[in-house]
């Protein structure tokens, strides 16, 4: 047996790998190329891009990446992803400080009030022999998706789009400048041709999930399932994928859905995280089931805490790991009917506690209607004198997008507030009326 090894080029940074790993999508000179991961060939995708309006640029000003924003298609021959326009949008400029000359740093950031702001025209690319790309045949959307002023999500996946399982269509949300209104659409990736299914427009502003976007498009049951805070807390409907019609509500009740995170459609279930629902602190995240008509719902992970879920690629088992702001995290392996198969990890936090850790303590307190339950945590010297008095430092984050406690999963550290504590003060941050992850007002 003789063996040869063949020398290639250095890959490409920041690439996008297809489901089948055959492979890669980056970008060079505001352009899209393939490359094939076993050969190496390369091959140019789009050609007319350029700075500031070129293809799958990962920039919405406030976050920006190096590399492609896409959506591959289930059969790694086509992707989803769009033409970047900021050709009309005003330059930031940022100095850093180092040691010699400071750098300036220069690129398109809008800004609230401005009169441009990113748009974006979407596309479909034909990967086959010869590569293609169609137009969707739709005015520039606004860069915004349905969770935030980004569409690009972790690893740059393009976030509030999503391929039938035949990768024959193409569903995404368009949504306002002012994320007031949402638009769901379908589009056919071979003609460019969208239709218009569904709209949801609020006074306020409107999200389809607090981790993530919460609509799913059944095509096989020529459904689509849409997440709406319409009742005041954040629930999960069914409505026609033809003409939009509502169909049926799937859950209810004063608790939030959190994240779609499986949908079974031969069963006619969905495993979805939630919080609100269970006795305790409300930002506490549980594993729920509940089948389409809204019948059988059942929490799957009942232990007290939050916990974080990973499923396996069957999606028959997924990992629990659950924890508290001051009970370490354990991790076991359960079935789709919750039912745990084995014991992984239980967290040993004894040598925090010998070094003089000490927990945060978890508060509720009443809101200034007097009726509103407040959530926090508390901060303490581990020198604590209880016949002293201590000032008292409320550590504040005023985001929309998440309240000043944040994850309720165990810490060792949460950032600088233990610090600031053992110099003297009583640290506390209250997750305030109006953050997310309980009802609308």
């Amino acid at each position: 047996i003789s063996y040869a090894l063949q020398l290639l080029e250095d890959e490409p940074q920041d690439e996008y790998l297809s489901p089948d790993g055959r492979k890669a999508v980056y970008i060079e000179a505001h352009n899209l190329w393939l490359r094939d991961v076993v050969t190496n060939e390369l091959t140019q995708l789009t050609f007319n891009g350029v700075e500031t309006y070129g293809y799958a640029t990962n920039n919405a000003g406030w976050s920006r990446g190096e590399g492609p924003v896409l959506l591959w298609s289930p059969d790694s021959k086509k992707l989803a992803t769009f033409r970047h326009d900021g050709r009309n949008v005003k330059d930031m400029y940022l100095y850093s400080t180092q040691v010699g000359h400071p750098e300036l740093d220069v690129w398109k950031y809008p800004l609230p009030g401005d009169e441009h702001i990113f748009l974006i025209e979407r596309v479909v690319l034909h990967l086959e022999e010869n590569p293609r790309l169609v137009r969707l045949k739709m005015p520039p959307d606004f860069h915004r998706s349905t969770t935030s002023d980004h569409m690009a999500g972790r690893n740059g996946r393009f976030l509030d789009v999503e391929w039938s399982a035949d990768s024959e269509k193409l569903a995404f949300v368009s949504s306002s400048r002012d994320h007031k209104s949402a638009q769901l659409r379908v589009a056919n990736p071979e003609t460019g041709e969208v239709r218009d299914v569904f709209s949801e427009s609020v006074s306020t502003y409107y999200e389809s999930g607090v981790a993530s976007a919460n609509w799913r498009v059944l095509h096989d049951r020529n459904e689509f399932i849409w997440f709406s805070e319409k009742s005041n807390w954040g629930h999960l409907y069914f409505y026609d994928l033809t003409n939009g019609e509502f169909k049926k509500q799937v859950t209810s009740g004063n608790w939030s859905v959190l994240q779609v995170q499986k949908i079974d459609s031969d069963k006619e279930l969905i495993y979805f995280t939630g919080s609100n629902r269970e006795l305790g602190d409300p930002y506490y995240s549980y594993l729920y089931r509940v089948r389409f008509d809204g019948s059988n719902l059942v929490n799957l992970t009942p232990e007290p805490g939050h916990h974080v879920i990973n499923w396996s690629n069957s999606a028959g088992y997924f990992t629990d790991t659950w924890s508290t702001p001051t009970q370490p995290a354990e991790s076991v392996v359960r079935n789709r009917d919750g039912e745990v198969i084995a014991k992984l990890e239980e967290t040993d936090i004894s040598a925090l506690v010998e070094a003089g850790w000490v927990a945060p303590i978890p508060f509720n307190v009443k809101a200034r209607d007097q009726q509103t339950d407040l959530y926090g945590l508390m901060y303490q010297p581990s020198n604590l004198d209880k016949t002293k008095s201590y000032p008292v430092l409320n550590y504040l984050y005023p985001g929309p997008q998440t309240g000043s406690v944040g994850n309720r999963a165990f810490q060792a550290s949460r950032r600088d507030k233990q610090a600031l504590a053992e110099l003297g003060f009583v640290v506390v941050e209250v997750d305030a009326m109006g953050t997310p992850g309980r009802s609308k007002s």
